[in-house]
């Protein structure tokens, strides 16, 4: 297939994300181009609310898509003309024509997904160009392909930066069937994937998902936002061998998960102990429960992941999401995955969190299947 222009738009929670990508190859052997990703993120604003705030999220993404737009053009003055940027009084905008827009509708929150959809409406007035709603956990579900060892890369980075902009993605050694794991902070899914065009869901959380469960406890060990990741670098001074949290469905029969009990597990463990013991920034208890609650979540999830791949013979394992960006879980995944003699993918580190790249490949595979989505705000939207 001849190359696509793709301008990806990402605002659904707190991350203000576009990217320029150029597709080629089709569904039986995609290959893309990040000529430029920008992020803009907004976790200090929200930190002191140990959260995201919906409207703040709003006003922050309507302040930032023009910025982070001019910055994307501004990060790649090699490319062609169609690429740069004009700008007339307050007016700055992309001059020349692109193929496709790509915009996320959900899920998410819908006051953020509302900004970028708004957004990308008018860019696709002003560039006459289709467009097409993508949904978020599907971007997350195709990001493998932007993995390195899915990758080759053709162009050398222009700076430390921003490294992967120019940088050439295309499928290789990625076969099928493969079993695909998804574990971010609102979903945890497990794929069984036949091709790229054609995959089915095996199961998901019953309740919180495994980055909620996380976050949870990462504020009762009185940790900062965002709580995820400061828990995994307390889990690394810990004994995960100290504690012994259960294994929620780790034996049971289907593929479903479920956090919500093991989250308690952890309240209850630390109502039984003395409230001084928190009062120590780095104690060593609170090192060995992160420790022991991220053992416990890791071995449910590749678990799972693994005895999937056995019942339907998965020649790939594909990890991703924003947890994907636990190395712990990462390691524990590609080990099993060397046992099984199945290939691992996991994206780079950049690619896990949100981000419009991996919109404009799930936007480039939506439009090869002819699949249609409603552009409007979807929050509760599924995989």
């Amino acid at each position: 297939m001849n190359l696509m222009n793709i301008l990806a738009i990402e605002t659904s929670c707190d991350e203000t994300a576009i990217a320029l990508v150029e597709a080629s190859g089709g569904l039986r052997a995609p290959k893309f181009r990040i000529v430029s990703s920008v992020v803009s993120s907004q976790v200090k604003i929200h930190a002191p609310f140990g959260g995201v705030v919906p409207n703040l999220a709003k006003r922050e993404h309507i302040k930032n898509l023009p910025i982070v737009l001019k910055r994307v053009f501004q990060n790649s003055p090699s490319t062609p003309s169609l690429f740069r940027v004009r700008a007339s009084g307050s007016r700055t905008g992309p001059r020349g024509k692109f193929d496709l827009l790509a915009v996320t509708v959900g899920p998410g929150l819908e006051p953020a997904l509302w900004t970028g959809i708004e957004f990308a409406k008018k860019l696709k007035r002003e560039l006459d160009v289709p467009a097409v709603g993508v949904n978020h956990l599907e971007g997350h579900l195709y990001s493998f392909l932007l993995s390195k060892k899915a990758a080759g890369t053709t162009h050398k980075a222009r700076s430390a930066k921003r490294r992967l902009d120019g940088f050439e993605f295309r499928i290789s050694n990625f076969e099928f069937p493969a079993i695909a794991l998804l574990v971010s902070g609102g979903h945890t899914i497990l794929v069984l994937m036949e091709s790229l065009a054609k995959w089915y869901k095996l199961g998901e959380t019953r309740d919180d998902a495994a980055g909620e469960a996380f976050d949870k406890v990462a504020r009762m060990l009185h940790l900062s936002y965002p709580g995820g990741a400061e828990l995994e670098k307390l889990a690394r001074k810990g004994r995960a061998d100290t504690i012994s949290f259960p294994r929620p469905m780790i034996h049971a029969k289907d593929y479903d998960f479920s956090f919500s009990g093991l989250k308690t597990s952890v309240l209850y463990y630390m109502k039984e102990l003395s409230p001084s013991v928190f009062n120590v920034k780095h104690s060593t208890l609170k090192n060995d429960i992160a420790a022991s609650f991220q053992a416990a979540v890791i071995d449910v999830l590749v678990t799972k992941t693994v005895r999937a791949a056995r019942e339907y013979g998965a020649k790939s394992i594909m990890l991703s999401g924003g947890v994907a960006a636990n190395r712990a879980l990462r390691r524990a995944l590609q080990a099993a995955s060397r046992k099984l003699r199945a290939n691992f993918f996991v994206p780079p580190f950049k690619f896990n969190t949100d981000n419009a790249a991996m919109i404009g490949v799930a936007g480039y595979m939506q439009y090869l299947k002819n699949k249609t989505r409603a552009i409007r705000a979807q929050g509760n939207l599924n995989l």
